[in-house]
């Protein structure tokens, strides 16, 4: 067994590896770059090596020095990164390591997606009609071989990075020019593929796992239809409705893919189910998935553990030892983002992250924790199980409505309504239904909004109160003419809002907006803690409140409001014209030069924030003046990176 294992990964990953490590009785080595240097997975390895920058969770030789320094045995990848980087398994094989993973010429093999098709069709398994584009190759020449509508992935890599639809041949040629500078950023090569696609599809996987002695199992199989941006964000084990013959075809098929390869370690075969029922074989991921964490809930098995002992030599069980699926597990995985706006990501301090007991908690962050724009907004995975589908959906929503994330935006809101969605509770969804779903399923409700901000009112008033050095015995905001109310104003994302209270011996009384909110008892009120019932239904909020943020947590879900100074400093207006990207980034295209006329929507710079590429377009019609930033360059929130000089003709 291997002493000391180092693990080329970050986050909850990372920390996921070191548990089992423990288990196993494996000292543990974790590397880490500026941004991560007081993250939890470092503070949980046996010994860290720092790197030079952020970008060195790329650099292969630096992995493999610290590997060698530490005298670690064997390196695990985890997943992104270089999990599927055939130069890297080759690096640590040829240091005398042990990569715990699939051998390199495997990685090569299945790595690049065209060639993957190609040897799966000659083995005769089903897949999409597809073209490899490279920079040298004209798309346009070679996408009427897939037709119309087709869609634009990345040849290596996943996570949804490089991937566009197109439904006319116009709007081709930027969405390969954008998915292969995406590409080449996540991947490190920018050949993509022209795909076919299957409208209406499921995506369906298949866990995998062979051993150096020519094994092969299959542990069951996965639904990762809910998808944002083609990111998994639901995940559940076992696939809801599919027959018994086209799951155990599935199960076969993968197990085909994985012996024509001579596959070892864990891999998933994906696959795309049609609304038929056929499917066709998408890609195999040579490395662990997000995912794992829902196939381990329902069959009791490590797959780390699994990994490892696999990775010195350990034999499998037959399949018919394979333990069964006992049970469901759904896993919600927590992004810090804004789904509201084109999930733009979000940045910044986490005042707060906590999760109620009864669920899997897989993080990468903490209360402190610092989530910047160099990685993958992935912050924390949700799991819950139990003996039926829909009891998994009840624990899950319960959980993840009590989970309270302060200091920066995500889909968490997103995540609960989808679950509770009836499309997603009968089965009726496809890889598309988030997204056209995403409307509907984010929107405001204005009377947990005012409810809310009472108890976000009633809990600040009550922190006036303790925090006064005279007439503390007063009530808040008490006056000498009671019919004059106190006013505070809230900033939501979609606004300010007006509050007006009366706080004073009886029930309070306050309007939001001019509505009255019909507060029919008051229990408790600290600065904390809102005890109250409004239409005679009793509910506790919790507040928590970091300088002029205010987060109030209640069974109606989560609100976040910013009281702005009484006297706010003066800033400098940003210029009428001026374009800001909404988050820190690099700067990975520049479509326009000073002089260049443009119109309202059109794209003037692309930033890649958090491996996504986010545009700035144009907000109004006119001539561009100047071009602050070139490609390469790093920009901050909110610096202006192109203006405009509004034309006098822009109506017209």
């Amino acid at each position: 067994m291997f002493k000391k294992i180092l693990i080329a990964n970050r986050a909850e990953i990372a920390t996921r590896v070191m548990a089992t490590c423990s288990e196993m009785g494996i000292a543990t080595v974790a590397i880490f770059g500026p941004s991560d240097t007081n993250a939890p997975f470092v503070e949980a390895a046996d010994e860290a090596v720092a790197l030079q920058d952020d970008g060195s969770y790329l650099d292969i030789e630096a992995i493999v020095d610290a590997a060698l320094r530490t005298g670690a045995t064997a390196v695990h990848p985890g997943y992104g990164f270089l999990s599927e980087n055939a130069d890297f398994a080759s690096a640590v094989e040829s240091a005398g390591l042990v990569f715990i993973g699939p051998r390199s010429d495997t990685i090569a093999a299945m790595g690049a997606k065209g060639e993957a098709l190609a040897t799966m069709s000659k083995a005769g398994v089903p897949v999409l009609e597809s073209v490899v584009v490279s920079r040298s190759v004209d798309s346009a020449a070679v996408a009427d071989e897939v037709g119309f509508p087709l869609l634009v992935k990345a040849s290596r890599g996943g996570g949804g990075k490089g991937m566009r639809v197109i439904h006319e041949p116009a709007a081709l040629e930027g969405a390969v020019e954008s998915a292969q500078r995406e590409a080449l950023a996540s991947f490190g090569d920018s050949t993509v593929l022209l795909e076919r696609l299957v409208e209406h599809a499921r995506h369906i996987e298949v866990q995998v796992m062979g051993d150096i002695h020519g094994n092969v199992v299959h542990i069951y199989d996965r639904e990762c239809s809910v998808q944002r941006r083609f990111q998994k964000v639901i995940e559940e084990a076992p696939a809801p409705f599919l027959s018994d013959t086209t799951r155990e075809a599935l199960w076969d098929t993968a197990v085909k893919v994985a012996r024509t390869v001579g596959y070892v370690g864990a891999g998933t075969v994906e696959f795309i189910v049609e609304p038929d029922d056929s499917f066709s074989f998408l890609e195999m991921n040579t490395r662990l998935q997000v995912e794992h964490t829902v196939t381990e809930e329902t069959t009791g098995l490590d797959l780390v553990r699994m990994q490892i002992e696999i990775a010195r030599g350990g034999h499998l069980p037959a399949q018919r030892d394979v333990p069964p699926v006992i049970g469901h597990a759904i896993e919600a995985r927590i992004y810090a983002e804004r789904p509201t706006h084109g999930y733009a990501p979000s940045t910044g301090a986490i005042d707060r992250f906590l999760v109620p007991p009864g669920v899997r908690v897989d993080a990468g962050v903490e209360d402190g924790s610092i989530v910047t724009h160099h990685f993958d907004p992935m912050i924390a995975k949700v799991v819950a199980s139990a003996a039926t589908r829909n009891e998994v959906i009840r624990v899950l929503v319960r959980a993840l409505t009590s989970t309270e994330i302060h200091g920066v935006s995500t889909n968490r809101g997103l995540v609960v309504h989808a679950l509770g969605d009836a499309a997603f509770v009968t089965g009726s969804i496809d890889t598309n239904w988030l997204d056209r779903l995403l409307g509907t399923l984010t929107e405001p409700d204005p009377g947990v909004m005012r409810v809310s901000a009472t108890a976000a009112v009633l809990a600040i008033a009550s922190g006036h109160r303790e925090e006064a050095s005279a007439l503390a015995t007063l009530p808040s905001g008490w006056r000498n003419v009671r019919s004059q109310p106190n006013q505070i104003t809230l900033v939501t994302d979609d606004g300010a809002i007006e509050v007006t209270y009366v706080v004073g011996t009886g029930t309070p009384s306050v309007e939001v907006e001019g509505h009255a909110v019909d507060i029919t008892a008051v229990y408790a009120v600290e600065p904390h803690r809102v005890d109250m019932a409004v239409d005679d239904i009793r509910m506790v909020f919790r507040v928590h409140r970091v300088d002029a943020e205010v987060y109030v947590d209640s069974v109606l879900g989560s609100e976040h409001f910013t009281v702005p100074p009484r006297l706010p400093l003066a800033q400098a207006a940003v210029a009428i014209g001026s374009m800001v990207p909404s988050t820190p980034g690099k700067v990975v295209a520049v479509l326009v030069a000073p002089g260049d006329i443009v119109i309202s929507g059109d794209v003037l710079m692309v930033i890649e924030s958090m491996k996504m590429e986010q545009a700035t377009v144009a907000t109004l019609s006119g001539r561009i003046s100047s071009v602050a930033f070139a490609v390469g360059d790093q920009v901050a929130a909110h610096d202006v990176l192109v203006t405009i000089e509004e034309s006098e003709d822009s109506d017209d």
